[in-house]
This record gives structure tokens, C-alpha cells and sequence, in this order.
């Protein structure tokens, strides 16, 4: 036992250092793609939006989720947190009963229970935001509290768009846990209102509005209960938290008076046909381990294809001339086979790594940031020195390969995920003793 809680604080320590790396190899490279677009020039309609893209979703998320972890408190406050660390919506419901029940509550109120975060769920919530299509059961992005993600969400759309929209995040209460005061309930929830779809203050990303008085949403998320469920009772802690203005983690302002309505839903049936478990857990192989072994598979797929380019190579050196003497054919053959075999070794090596990081291996997903690392560490050190430069035709898109890599699998859905993965054991031989 001693032994595999050391061996978890090194794996907790490493995985720390691999992020911080990470945040770093990714503000060189945009320093490096800034230098690029001077050659380019910002004419060209593709890099502009790749560079967007590129500062959105990978560099400004990560320094964001670096720094929050230095100045953000983990403990309650009365704020959600968004996935990169900022303080998100505030938590202004609480609820008493079970999840059975709360989710009779909701559907016999009106509510709809919302689609699970997935690639396929996220390009029809584009598609519908584009072409004003309606979506009711559109996902909602996920906010933490008490360090995980909400456990179900629900929404009534508005206007048959998913850009408008009333929508309320729920959470568990860990076992014994109290809210300040002394008040025990089983859950909390946040609800806010989708107004519109812009930018992201903070990040830049393309995100949901919400409207700046969030006791409105409130209000109206405690009126659909009340009227829908007689048998429902509310009490409500007044000035539960001093009312303040602040901002929400796309940037929003937001306004609350601090009062907390507890919605009392106890005496409801849970009733037949309830959903499943919660779409936002389970052991489902995570989006950042996909992009990461698919990355680790075009790294090994480039050494492949290197290996019958170098062994095509060898007529060249019948005219290299070393030291005013002609080569020797013979050995540069043999070297260059040399070389082609250990790069095929790395190609084949690097598929069955990516092969252990799909399948939630931990060793594999460490493995693949350590030669990330070493990539980036041997470049910079190159570029430091003189001896070489990156440009876009000749090592940018390895480093952005490598530094990809480490952001993804360095993330906290990745480190989760090979944590969790179900593992296959073969059945312990009984030793039998007559």
C-alpha cells in the first residue's frame, strides 16, 4: 500500500511537470508562428484562423488552467469552474431528495435532459446554431464542482434555437458534506440563461452568452417545479453569499442577490422510464487520448515512410568525397541500413505506443510525453544554438506534432482516462495443497 501511494504522488508530480511543459513548448511555438505569418503574410486567409484557432483551444486554455491552479481556491465558494480553471457560473439552487426524483422533477416541469458532451453531439449543436435548427436535448459545456463534472444537465430551448436557451447543471453532495452554515443537501446547481453566441472573453472561443441577471434563471428554474409538482416544497436561505457583480468564465457579467432556494423534492415519485446513467461519466476513451494516439500513429506513420527513402539513398554516396577520397559505397550502404532499421524499430515502436495509449495504458501515455518532450527540448536547444532554424517547410510541423502531443495527453480527461481504463487480468491459479 505504501508503495503504491508513492508511486501515485511520482505519477501526480510527472504529470505536472509534463503540463507546465506543455503551457511552455506551446507559447514558443506561437512565437514561432507568429514569425511565420511575417513570411506569409496575414493575407492569407488560412493562417489568420489557424493561428485563432490554435491561441483559443490550445494556448490560452492551458496558461489559463496553469495560473488558476495558483490564484483560483479548490474549496467551495459558491462558483462552479470551467475546464481550463476560471470561476464559471454561480452555484444558486440546492436541491433535497434522490436523483430519481430530481430528474422526475425536472421532466414533469418541462425540462429537457441534455445530450452528453461528444464529437458527434458537438457538430450537430453547430449545424443547429448555424442553420437555426431546433436541437432540445443540445449538451451543455462542462463546469466543476467539487472537482468533477456536473452529473446531468437540463434545458428548455427557446425559440427552436440551441443559441437561446434556459439550461441548470447539477451535482452530487459528497457523502457528509455540509454547505456553509451547516445546511446538508444532497444537490447543488447552477442555472443560467443562453442569450446569444459570441466569443469568449478570456479564451476566445466560440461560446454561449448568458444573460447578467442569473437570479432570473433561478427564479424561473423554482417556478416550473413549484407549479409543475404541488407535492414539491421550497425554503430559501437568504443572503446565502454577499450579492455581487463579477464575470462568469466565458467573460460574461453576471449579478446574483446571493439568496440559495432549496427545492424540497423528497415526496415526488420517482416514477417509471427514468434515464440512464449520467452521460458525463463512465470509462469511455476521452477525446484528448484519441488526438493523442492518432498523433503518436502520424509521428510513427513519417519514420516509416522515411525508411525506403534512405535505403533508395545509397547510389548518392558513390560521389561523396571525405577528406579529398572518394566514399566507400559499400559502407555507406551499410550505415545508411543501419539507420533505416532503427528508424523503422522507432515507426513500429511507435505504433504499438499508440496502440497502449488508445487501449488506456498510463506507461504508454507517459512513454509518448517523454519523447515529446525530449523533441521539443532537442529543438529548442538547436534553435538556442545556431545550429538549426524552424520555418513552415522545414521542422514547424514536427514541433507542433510533438508539442499536440503533450497537450493532449498531459490534460486532465487524458490522465483520467489511463487511470480508469478497465484492465483486463487473467484468473489467479488456486494452488491446491493435499
Amino acid at each position: 500500500m505504501a508503495g503504491r501511494a508513492k508511486r501515485k504522488i511520482t505519477d501526480g508530480a510527472l504529470d505536472r511537470v509534463f503540463f507546465v511543459l506543455g503551457g511552455t513548448a506551446t507559447v514558443w511555438l506561437a512565437f514561432l508562428l507568429v514569425g511565420e505569418s511575417f513570411q506569409l503574410g496575414w493575407g492569407q486567409l488560412w493562417f489568420p484562423l489557424a493561428y485563432w484557432a490554435f491561441v483559443a483551444y490550445l494556448l490560452l486554455p492551458r496558461l489559463h488552467r496553469i495560473l488558476t491552479q495558483i490564484y483560483v481556491p479548490g474549496y467551495f465558494i459558491g462558483r462552479a469552474r470551467t475546464s481550463d480553471g476560471l470561476l464559471g457560473d454561480p452555484v444558486n439552487l440546492a436541491l433535497l431528495g434522490t436523483e430519481g426524483q430530481v430528474h422526475a422533477a425536472m421532466r414533469s416541469a418541462g425540462w429537457t435532459m441534455a445530450d452528453a458532451v461528444t464529437f458527434s453531439s458537438g457538430l450537430r449543436i453547430a449545424r443547429s446554431t448555424i442553420l437555426r435548427q431546433s436541437y432540445r436535448q443540445a449538451p451543455v459545456s462542462p463546469l466543476y464542482l467539487f472537482g468533477r463534472q456536473q452529473d446531468f444537465a437540463y434545458q428548455q430551448e427557446v425559440d427552436n434555437s440551441p443559441g437561446k436557451r434556459h439550461h441548470v447543471r447539477f451535482w452530487r453532495c459528497p457523502e457528509g458534506w455540509l454547505l456553509p452554515g451547516g445546511r446538508a443537501v444532497d444537490w447543488l446547481a447552477a442555472g443560467t440563461y443562453d442569450r446569444s453566441v459570441g466569443f469568449s472573453l478570456f479564451t476566445l472561443q466560440v461560446t454561449h452568452k448568458i444573460e447578467r441577471n442569473t437570479d432570473v434563471e433561478r427564479d424561473h428554474i423554482v417556478h416550473c417545479v413549484s407549479v409543475a409538482e404541488p407535492l414539491a416544497s421550497v425554503g430559501v436561505i437568504k443572503d446565502f453569499s454577499t450579492g455581487y457583480h463579477s464575470r462568469n468564465g466565458g467573460g460574461d457579467t453576471i449579478s446574483t442577490d446571493g439568496d440559495l432556494p432549496i427545492i424540497d423534492v423528497r415526496r415526488i415519485p420517482a416514477g417509471p422510464g427514468l434515464p440512464g446513467p449520467s452521460p458525463h461519466t463512465g470509462t469511455g476513451i476521452s477525446a484528448p487520448t484519441v488526438v493523442g494516439g492518432l498523433l503518436v500513429v502520424a509521428r510513427a506513420a513519417v519514420a516509416l515512410l522515411l525508411v525506403p527513402k534512405l535505403l533508395g539513398s545509397s547510389a548518392q554516396f558513390t560521389h561523396v568525397v571525405i577528406d579529398g577520397a572518394p566514399a566507400d559505397p559499400d559502407v555507406a550502404r551499410t550505415a545508411l541500413a543501419v539507420i533505416a532499421a532503427v528508424v523503422l524499430l522507432f515507426g513500429v515502436g511507435e505504433l504499438v505506443l499508440a496502440w497502449r495509449i488508445l487501449a488506456g495504458r498510463n506507461w504508454a501515455r507517459v512513454a509518448a510525453m517523454w519523447l515529446s518532450t525530449v523533441s521539443i527540448v532537442t529543438q529548442a536547444i538547436d534553435v538556442s544554438t545556431g545550429v538549426s532554424r524552424i520555418t513552415l517547410e522545414a521542422g514547424l510541423a514536427g514541433l507542433a506534432c510533438d508539442v499536440l502531443i503533450l497537450l493532449a495527453l498531459s490534460s486532465g480527461r487524458a490522465r483520467t482516462y489511463a487511470r480508469s481504463a478497465p484492465r483486463r487480468t487473467r484468473p489467479r491459479r488456486t494452488q491446491h495443497v493435499s
